[in-house]
């Protein structure tokens, strides 16, 4: 991870012993209908640490700092089942979008002859 280091943006949250309880990762993305986006590709806060408006912080964040590096949106995931992280995101404003399908292909499946 650390050779790809320039390849992403992490945000990380503390607890008052300076310990990690939360973290987002982020990379800039570009899309032919809108423009350059920042994707949020994992947002993570310990178990303990939820409810404590730690995650709406870590998002804050991101969403501040896609602002100032001149993104037109920020984007992310969520699987349908995580009905918490769903209502969560919807109170900060974001639209779930049911329509897309996510597309995978795993290059090192490939046969590279």
């Amino acid at each position: 991870m650390k050779a790809q280091k320039d390849l992403f943006e992490c945000f990380v949250a503390v607890n008052d012993k300076e310990e990690i309880i939360g973290f987002a990762s982020c990379f800039f993305a570009y899309y032919s209908w809108s423009g350059k986006a920042f994707y949020l590709d994992d947002l993570y806060v310990k178990e303990s640490y939820r409810g404590y408006k730690t995650g709406t912080r870590l998002l804050e964040t991101v969403i501040d700092f896609a602002k100032k590096s001149g993104c037109i949106k920020v984007r992310w995931q969520v699987s349908n089942w995580n009905k918490n992280a769903i209502s969560f995101y919807k109170k900060m404003g974001a639209i779930i979008d049911d329509v897309e399908i996510n597309c995978d292909l795993d290059l090192r499946s490939l046969n590279t002859e």
